[in-house]
């Protein structure tokens, strides 16, 4: 059963905590990051980007001592400061639609190496090498896998138990979400808490695998007694808490065919409805939705023409891909191939048809989202979800907790 730890960890000191967390360092355009760099000295941006003190691009082995620099200067300064007792650490998230609430911990690597800990998406080898060697180097870990599980009453009610007193640190960022964390260290607590987790009989990795992957072959590396090497820190959160919206595709070109041959090929597998100007989004699985030529289209999956005989199969991302992406459109490899972009988003059917309209690309799809079902079936399975089939919320910041080695 998986096995959870306590640990030291590491946080903003109190009045800098709303200054100090990020977003994930890839999610920032290069103004919005610069912008950061030059007006906010408390961001964890500063640790992931230790060249701008510098004011020089710095890559590879020599940025990731330069984090770990960086890192001990911060805590150096004070505005990180390591925990005195080993804790699980309750964290609510709570954005203006959503409220989240789970419980951060160390997660063993053994687990994930025998598949308690089960996966839904591939990995690739380069960059698990990279992330960690990087890990290696820096010394910590700033950003959770996130876990999820199946929603349990007696984890819930030391949930409710906890939030009763005040959170050890509670602030508000100015993307309108409030981040409340509490440190549960209390032994008794701690204990029926590692027992309650152990009575799960398997956790699934819902956003992370890459970080999961990476700390698994760091542990490979490390002495059996050098223990903090052999965990790594996840955001466990039961499964109906979990939001899973579409990733939705664009494609450049046609791969060489007119408007009405692409048609026609479509009409094969697919019954086809011209929408015209209207924003349309499918509304169930199995259904798609199809910009093209300043038009939209709904395309309703034909029944009995394509065999669902594992659930991989059923998921939409994969339909799409066996029936157009590959045979129609020559998208052969969806981690490689430069003619294909990923969109997600409230507003992400218009951000489409612009994208289209300007003539960046040919034609865009719309998805309908995967469910937690899905995504347990197709892990329970040993499958593998094409890229960019989910993206889940919650989101974790960067630098709420670390985790050190």
């Amino acid at each position: 059963m998986p096995k959870i730890k306590p640990f030291k960890g590491v946080r903003a000191a109190a009045d800098k905590a709303a200054h100090l967390i990020s977003r994930t360092y890839q999610d920032y355009g290069k103004k919005e990051l610069k912008a950061q760099l030059k007006y906010n000295p408390y961001s964890f941006l500063q640790i992931l980007n230790p060249g701008y003190k510098f004011n020089q691009e710095i890559s590879g082995i020599e940025r990731f001592s330069l984090v770990r620099n960086r890192y001990l200067e911060f805590k150096e300064e004070g505005y990180l400061i390591q925990d005195e007792q080993p804790a699980f650490y309750l964290y609510e998230n709570i954005d203006p639609h959503h409220s989240y609430t789970g419980i951060i911990a160390g997660t063993s690597t053994k687990d994930y190496q025998d598949n308690k800990i089960k996966k839904h998406e591939d990995t690739l080898s380069f960059k698990e090498v990279l992330f960690k060697d990087y890990l290696k180097s820096a010394g910590f870990n700033a950003e959770p896998v996130l876990l999820t599980y199946k929603d349990r009453p007696d984890i819930n009610q030391m949930i409710d138990q906890v939030k009763k007193r005040q959170p050890d640190t509670f602030f508000s960022t100015t993307d309108f979400n409030s981040h409340k964390i509490w440190a549960i260290t209390d032994p008794q607590m701690i204990e029926s808490l590692e027992k309650q987790f152990q009575e799960i009989p398997e956790l699934y990795i819902a956003d992370g695998h890459h970080r999961s992957a990476s700390s698994s072959l760091l542990s490979q590396e490390m002495d059996p007694d050098q223990e903090s090497y052999h965990y790594f820190m996840s955001l466990l959160i039961a499964e109906n808490q979990l939001n899973i919206y579409e990733f939705n595709r664009q494609i450049k070109d046609l791969n060489g065919l007119t408007k009405e041959e692409f048609l026609i090929q479509l009409d094969q597998n697919f019954r086809i409805q011209n929408r015209g100007i209207e924003l349309y989004k499918p509304s169930k699985k199995h259904h798609f939705s199809m910009y093209l030529d300043g038009e939209f289209y709904s395309l309703y999956l034909r029944k009995g023409l394509y065999e669902i005989s594992n659930p991989l199969q059923d998921l939409d991302t994969q339909m799409l891909y066996d029936l157009i992406l590959k045979p129609i459109l020559g998208i052969q490899d969806l981690r490689t191939d430069q003619r294909i972009k990923y969109s997600y988003g409230k507003h992400d059917i218009m951000h489409i048809k612009e994208r289209v309209d300007s003539k960046e690309f040919a034609v865009g799809f719309g998805l309908f989202p995967a469910t937690v079902e899905q995504m347990k079936s197709i892990a329970d399975a040993d499958l593998r979800m094409p890229p960019k089939s989910t993206f889940i919320r919650p989101k974790l910041p960067s630098g709420l907790i670390i985790y050190e080695f």
